[in-house]
Order: C-alpha cells, then sequence, then structure tokens
C-alpha cells in the first residue's frame, strides 16, 4: 500500500516510551489521546500505518491524520499532541465606585422595551451607551454584581404585607399570641391549610433509572382533573393529617372540622383553629353542613384565629403542606385513589418521625422587625 512520505513521523525510544504511557494511563483529554494513538501508528520504525488504516481505526478522516503528522514535524515531543492554548484576551476595564453604583442601579431598575429582565449582555451595552465606560465585557458586568449580590435575572414571588396597616397587626399579633400559650390538652392548638392537587397521567410508561442513567419520563400526559387537599397539623406536637377530597366546599371543610372536634379531639374543650381568610373557613359553614343543634355543639368547641391577608407566611399549616408538597406531590399521580394511599402514607410516616415546629417569631420580635406594618400614632 502506497504511503504519505510527506511529514513522515519518526519516533525517539523516548518519545515512544512518553506516547505509550500518556495512552496508557488516560489521564488526557480524547483529542490527545487520539494524537498520541495516530503518532505511534505512523512511525515509520513501526508499524507504519497508512493515513487510510489509521483513520479506520480511529474513526476519524485521513486530513486529520495528515493534520497530527504535520503538527509533529512542526513541534516535537508532547506539544504535538496537546491543545492549543488559546492567547488570553486583554483584560476589560473595571468599573470604579461610581461605575459600580450605576451598574446595580440599573440592574435594579426596570429592563429596556420588549425585555423581560436585564442581561449580561444589556446591562454592558447600557454602559457603553451611557458612556460609563468605553467597553465592558459581559463577564466583568457578573462578577461586579456578584461581588454585591445582584442577580438581576432572578426573582421570587413573594407576599408582601401592607405598611401602616391596622387591620394586619392586629390579625398578626392575634396568631402569634396563639403560638405562645402554653400547651395545655385542654385547648389543643392546630392550624390548616388546603391546596389544588392536579392529577396527572402518564401516557408512556416512564423508564426507570439505571446505572449510568437517569429515569426518563414521557412529555405527554393527561388531566383527569384536580382535587383538593385539606391539610391539619398540631405544630408543637409533631401530628399531622391530609385529607384528599373530591371538591372544596364549605359543607367539605365542615366535614373535616367535625372529625377533627369528633375523632381526634373528642375531650378537648375548645380546639384553636389557626387559618386563612378564605371563604369557607368560617362557622357559617358549620351551619350549612349540620342541623342547628350539631352546628351550635361544633362552634362552642371551635375557636377560629385567622391569619392576615398578605400574612399566610403565619401559618404554620403553610410550611406543612409545603413539605408535603415536595415529598408526596413531586410527581405524577394519576387518580383520587392513588393520591390518598400515598397522602395516608407520607402522614404515617411524618407522624413516626414526630417533627415538631420550633417557633421562635413573638409579638415582641414583630414590633421590632417589622415595625413599619405599625400604624404611626401621634404619641409614636
Amino acid at each position: 500500500m502506497k504511503k504519505n512520505k510527506k511529514h513522515e513521523v519518526e519516533l525517539t525510544s523516548e518519545e515512544r516510551q512518553t506516547f505509550e504511557t500518556l495512552v496508557r494511563c488516560g489521564r488526557h483529554n480524547a483529542l490527545e489521546i487520539r494524537r498520541a494513538h495516530i503518532l505511534l501508528k505512523a512511525d515509520v520504525k513501526g508499524p507504519a500505518w497508512s493515513d487510510a488504516q489509521i483513520a479506520t481505526a480511529f474513526g476519524c478522516h485521513k486530513n486529520t491524520v495528515s493534520n497530527v503528522r504535520k503538527r509533529w514535524t512542526e513541534c516535537r515531543g508532547l506539544p504535538a499532541v496537546k491543545r492549543k492554548v488559546q492567547s488570553q484576551p486583554s483584560r476589560s476595564p473595571k468599573l470604579d465606585g461610581a461605575g459600580e453604583a450605576r451598574l446595580i442601579a440599573l440592574a435594579c431598575g426596570d429592563p429596556p422595551d420588549g425585555f423581560a429582565r436585564w442581561t449580561l449582555r444589556l446591562l454592558a451595552d447600557k454602559l457603553v451607551d451611557l458612556q460609563i465606560v468605553e467597553s465592558i465585557c459581559p463577564e466583568t458586568v457578573r462578577q461586579t454584581l456578584k461581588k454585591n449580590a445582584g442577580r438581576p435575572h432572578q426573582s421570587a414571588y413573594w407576599v408582601i404585607p401592607p405598611d401602616e396597616d391596622a387591620a394586619f397587626v392586629t390579625a398578626m399579633e392575634a396568631v402569634l399570641d396563639v403560638y405562645q400559650r402554653p400547651e395545655d390538652a385542654r385547648f389543643p392548638l392546630v392550624a390548616m391549610d388546603e391546596r389544588p392537587v392536579q392529577l396527572l397521567e402518564h401516557l408512556r410508561p416512564p423508564l426507570p433509572a439505571k446505572p449510568g442513567r437517569i429515569a426518563r419520563i414521557d412529555y405527554e400526559y393527561r388531566r383527569p382533573g384536580s382535587v383538593p387537599a385539606f391539610l391539619f397539623t398540631a405544630p408543637f406536637q409533631g401530628w399531622r393529617r391530609v385529607s384528599i377530597r373530591e371538591r372544596r366546599t364549605a359543607i367539605d371543610w365542615a366535614e373535616e372540622v367535625k372529625h377533627l372536634l369528633d375523632e381526634v379531639y373528642p375531650d378537648a374543650q375548645r380546639v384553636t383553629l389557626v387559618c386563612d381568610n378564605l371563604n369557607t373557613h368560617s362557622l357559617k359553614s358549620l351551619s350549612k353542613a349540620f342541623p342547628a343543634e350539631e352546628a351550635d355543639r361544633l362552634s362552642s368547641r371551635l375557636e377560629i384565629v385567622y391569619t392576615p391577608k398578605h400574612g399566610s407566611w403565619l401559618n404554620i399549616a403553610e410550611i406543612e403542606l409545603s413539605v408535603f408538597s415536595r415529598q408526596c406531590l413531586n410527581r405524577r399521580i394519576p387518580d383520587i385513589e392513588t393520591l390518598r394511599a400515598e397522602a395516608e402514607a407520607w402522614q404515617t410516616h411524618r407522624n413516626q418521625t414526630a417533627n415538631k415546629v420550633d417557633w421562635h417569631f413573638t409579638t415582641e420580635d414583630a414590633r421590632i422587625k417589622l415595625k413599619r406594618l405599625y400604624p404611626q400614632t401621634k404619641s409614636g
């Protein structure tokens, strides 16, 4: 077979030993290892393979083999197989204190029309347009924002309470005072919250995970419907109960409250229930669901303490509901029967571990840390 005499490779014993060690230890990247293999096979001292043979053996083009031999004639030794080191670009000018302040102000402001948020490129271009710097690269913008804890690409939904709102403050302190009550079996404290759960059914069976491969789930699914999940928890005793119902009506809520009073706390004189201001969370729901005598009996054993509007973070049940959502609901569940079984298994495990809430935020803390929420009085 005709061999290409141009850029012949002739390795010394030391060079051959170096390349054989390189391909044997495997500590280099695939490109460098392949180049070493090519030079070993192209050595005229043996085995002296042709470009076509080498290309077939290592799955590359003949031109690749030719280029490796050419690199060998230009630079002997390891440099012939090493990747080219790109020349470092000139450093982007750094921002001074005033420039950093302008950058942070831009990142915290509204993005240009047509854009949902600032990007590093947009900020860099804007700094140049405003003649704050002659030129700047996005990486310098990123490092500057990181140093100042700026994240213009991120946002989070948050419950923002109103300033100087007497109704908010009154409801907030009522909830915080309830949390500070001493524990008494005659007057247990329970918090409740609810959320809709979207049922999702696989159209194709998922492929389970295997060694070296993650689980695979098809994008398509079917939505059989949505059902509500009611969660009741005694946060300081480490107890919780999840109930999956077909509807979320006043009667459903009333039946859950009756179960709480008669089945969970039959010997309690009065149960204090912390919940939000949803229209079904009221004593009138008991009157809709039961005869007057029964509704009156249940009402006499129930004290409802409402969290303020925009103050759902004060409801400890929301914490427990978040745990339930992450640990149990973060998957596709096809029907209400499966959901009920999974919810019961989750609550059983959670109750057995006796996870309790250690609540530290008090009314005194609120009056200091949330001072802006309190109305300003003339005496204050």
